[in-house]
This record gives structure tokens, sequence and C-alpha cells, in this order.
């Protein structure tokens, strides 16, 4: 019988594999012979035995109590970020500047008082297209590829985008190369060739991705939950495969005319840059443009007295829940109680009540939670679940007891302590970057915010109380103005969606 060794940590196992016992040392006089520590074949074993009665000794010491997160006590953290400077243009361009030379980089970012709630009605998806297409089809003095090319010579970057209610344009590059970069950068923003091929590449990938959506249940519940919260305004209306179709290249240069000029930009310059040198540069590349325009305003949507109960056919072995409230925005003092609802009921993890009781207590649910999103004159908030079909009826019911719950009961201290102290440590770290603090400060003005929008917000949101979160609950989460949407096979329900009332059904687009 053979010997295998092994490491010092691991039993000498018996095998029938051949591994020959190494030879003995000779050490000593007259042919005396023992063996040296590196050879021995019970090094291993002796040292496992010394490793087991060391650790032996050591779990018969009583461990240390396990301490509750919550009881730790730090120093509160500090919040006391850089001002950025704001300095306007002659043509009336706003720009805010933050220097930071610990890296030769300079990011300039720009935000533009456009999106798609101007889009024509049977043309929506104009503004996402015009944005995609100024950065693709080119300027009047290089095309979209050679554009890309230089970009890519000294690696800068430079993308364009329009969303909802803003869009925005944005530069990084090396110091050395400013000039250049904002060479291009400049000319993309002012004279945008929207080059017929680049407009028919993006259009078709647009058509791709909405037919695309068509086959994810999840994409198309959160897609038709918007249509359905802003019903009667702008908002409401999205792209379709037709609308798209329809678009054409004047359409993007009357889009691009209408909402492109100095007076409806405000510009962030961060980076390895003086505050002189950021005015000369801007002033330099776009200083000269003297466009005029008028800024556009659309009615915000308005909060729905009547809610709704609304159903999508999918032939899936799961539902898509979402539930949701239109409500006040980041200009109302109930702001920032709605804020710390939202954390409590849904978007706090694991110890928020929604993803405890659906998810960790029942197992109802791996997606669950809640979210809202507070723009300066309104706010969406939303739970939403995603369960197997069989138990869709019971996941609703839950969900909406749950909010009934924080209606009719409130909350405890310790969750009101718990949430408060997240929500204002979380908010600290979102200013990790010079680029974030002067955009953040940057969208305060665009967003008609108070200037100490920023410098208070902890504190209010450490001024709300466990009355203030059962007020906004009845206030703005009544059962009856509740816009509900299921998505799903309501053949395989556990119960049918009527026991909440009269059904819409609906068909996703």
């Amino acid at each position: 019988m053979k010997y295998r060794y092994r490491t010092a940590t691991q039993k000498v196992m018996k095998t029938s594999e051949s591994y020959p016992i190494p030879p003995l040392k000779k050490e000593g006089t007259k042919g005396f012979k023992r063996w040296g520590w590196g050879d021995s074949p019970f090094l291993p074993a002796l040292i496992l035995l010394i490793l087991f009665v060391s650790v032996s000794g050591a779990c018969a010491t009583k461990p240390a109590p396990l301490i509750n997160p919550d009881d730790i006590r730090c120093q509160p953290l500090t919040f006391a970020p850089p001002k950025a400077e704001r300095v306007e243009l002659g043509n009336g361009m706003i720009l805010y500047i933050l220097e930071d030379h610990e890296i030769p980089l300079v990011n300039i970012s720009a935000v533009i008082r456009a999106g798609s709630i101007y889009d024509p009605e049977g043309k929506e998806g104009l503004a996402e297209i015009t944005g995609k297409v100024m950065r693709t089809g080119g300027t009047k003095k290089m095309t979209g590829d050679e554009i890309d090319e230089t970009l890519e010579y000294f690696a800068g970057s430079i993308t364009v985008s329009i969303g909802t209610e803003s869009g925005s344009a944005n530069l990084r590059v090396l110091k050395k190369d400013l000039d250049a970069g904002l060479d291009i950068f400049s000319d993309i923003i002012m004279n945008p060739a929207f080059d017929k091929s680049k407009l028919k590449t993006e259009k078709n990938l647009k058509i791709e991705a909405l037919r695309r959506v068509l086959d994810e249940p999840q994409k198309v519940a959160f897609r038709e939950f918007k249509r359905l919260i802003y019903t009667g305004n702008p908002r409401g209306r999205l792209p379709s495969i037709e609308s798209v179709e329809n678009i054409a290249r004047g359409n993007l240069v009357r889009f691009h005319k209408r909402f492109f000029y100095p007076g409806n930009i405000i510009v962030a310059v961060t980076g390895d840059i003086t505050r002189d040198e950021a005015v000369s540069k801007i002033n330099q590349h776009l200083g000269t443009w003297n466009k005029k325009g008028k800024i556009e305003k659309i009615p915000y949507p308005k909060v729905k007295q009547e809610g709704s109960i609304n159903y999508i056919y999918k032939k899936v072995t799961q539902s898509t829940i979402i539930m949701g409230y239109l409500t006040p925005g980041k200009n109302n003092p109930d702001f920032y109680p709605l804020t710390v609802l939202n954390f409590i009921l849904g978007s706090g993890g694991f110890r928020s009540r929604i993803m405890h009781e659906v998810r960790s207590n029942l197992g109802l649910a791996y997606s669950t939670g809640s979210f809202y999103r507070g723009r300066s004159e309104y706010g969406v908030l939303a739970a939403y679940a995603v369960t197997k079909s069989s138990t869709t009826v019971k996941v609703l019911s839950l969900i909406s007891s749950i909010i009934d719950d924080v209606r009719n009961n409130g909350v405890t201290e310790r969750e009101l302590l718990w949430c408060k102290k997240s929500i204002n440590n979380r908010f600290i770290f979102t200013f990790d970057s010079t680029d974030q603090i002067a955009f953040q400060q940057m969208m305060i003005e665009y967003n008609n915010l108070p200037e100490d929008y920023l410098a208070t917000y902890r504190k209010r949101i450490e001024k709300v109380t466990a009355e203030d979160l059962k007020r906004v609950a009845k206030k703005y989460l009544s059962r009856n103005q509740a816009t509900i949407l299921v998505v799903g096979n309501e053949k395989d329900f556990d119960k049918p969606l009527s026991i909440f009332g009269n059904v819409n059904r609906i068909k996703g687009k």
C-alpha cells in the first residue's frame, strides 16, 4: 500500500496510485540516518493536528454577540459640495463652471429645453430621433463617419439625446484636445446636417425596438402604464411604428430650429480648466451664435380624481402588476414626505414593506417594490410586482393592503429613523465627482427649483414625521385614485380582476 502526500492542511490518504516515498537524507556520522523535516511523510498530519487543536481551542471561546447595524454609532457625514460659478454669456447662454485639476480632462454637459412632450401628433418619436441623428448625421463641415474617426483619433466622446422633458449633449475630452473637441461639439449643436441615410438607419432601429417591446411583457407593462397615468397629457403620447414611419428629414430640421438656440441651453463646464478659460473657450465656439427663440411650456399632468383598472392580454406564465398615482413634485413641500413614504413602501430594499412581505415572507414575487419619480411640478409614485399567474390577484390585493395600512395606521418610529438615515446617506454619495456636482446645480435652474434645494434637502428629509407620512398617504394614495395595470393571462389568474371594479381591456401598442 502506497501513500499520497497532500498539502499541510489535508490528511495523508491511502491510495492505490503509486507515489514513491521520498528517500532518506543522510545526516550526522557513520551511517547515522534520520528523517529531515522537509522529507517526513508525517509532517502534514502533524501540522493538521496542531491546527485542529488551535481551532478547537478558539471555538471553545464564547463568540462575540452580533451587533445590529442600526445600533452602530458613527460620526455624522458632512455635506458641503463646492459651488459651481454661474456665468451668463452675451447671447443668453448660461454656464456653470467648476474646476477640478486632478486629471487633464474637461467635461462639457449641455441641457436643452426640449423633449418628446413637444412631438406633433402622429409623429411621436421625433424628439428622440432628432437627438440621435444630430450625433450620427454629421454637420455642414463633417460627415458623421468623419466625426467618429476624428474623435477616435484623440479619444474624445460626444453624445446627444432627447428624452421626455429635456435634451442633453455631452463632450468629454483631454485638455490638450479641447479646441478640436469643442469645434466638433459646437458644430453639432448649431449646424446638424441630418443626413438622410443616417435618418433612415435610426428610424429602422427604432421600429425594430418597438417590435421587440411587444415580445417583452414587463416592457409592455411599464410603457403602457406611462400612457395610462398621463392620459390626456402629451406625456402619455408614445411612439408607434406608424408614427416613426411618418417622420421625415424636414421634421428634424424644424424641431432643431425650434428648440436649439442659446437662450434655451444651459451648459456645465468641469475639469482641468479655469473659470476664465471656460468662458473664453465657450465664447470662442458658441458665443457668436445669436439665434433667438421662445421658451415653450406644456401643461403639467393633474392629479386624477378617479382611478382605473386596466388589463393587457399576454400568453405568459407570469403577470406584471403596476399600481400608481399622480402626485406633487419637487416644488411642493409634500415631495419630502412622499420620498420617505416611497422608501418605506418599496424602494428601500429588503427592509421595505412591499419587498419584505411579498418577496421575503411569502415568496410571491422575485421582482417587486415601488418607485417615486418627482419632477419639478408633478410626480408619479407606483408599486409593482412580477408574480406567477396563479397569484396575480393575491399579490395585487396584498400591495393594496400594504398601502392601506400606511394610510390608516402610519409607520413606526424605527422605520422612519432607518429610512431618513438611509435616504440622507445615499444623497451624499450622488455627489462623488465635480461633473455630478455641477450638473445637479445646473439642473436646479433648469427645473426652476429653489436655489437652496440641494443645501436644504437633507434637513427637509430629517424633518419628516410619521404623521406627515400618514397625511400624504391619505391625500394622494387613495385606492379610488389608483391607476392599475395588469399584463398577463387572465384565464390562469387566481380570481377575476373584476373584484376590484370595472376592467378596461386594452391592446398594447
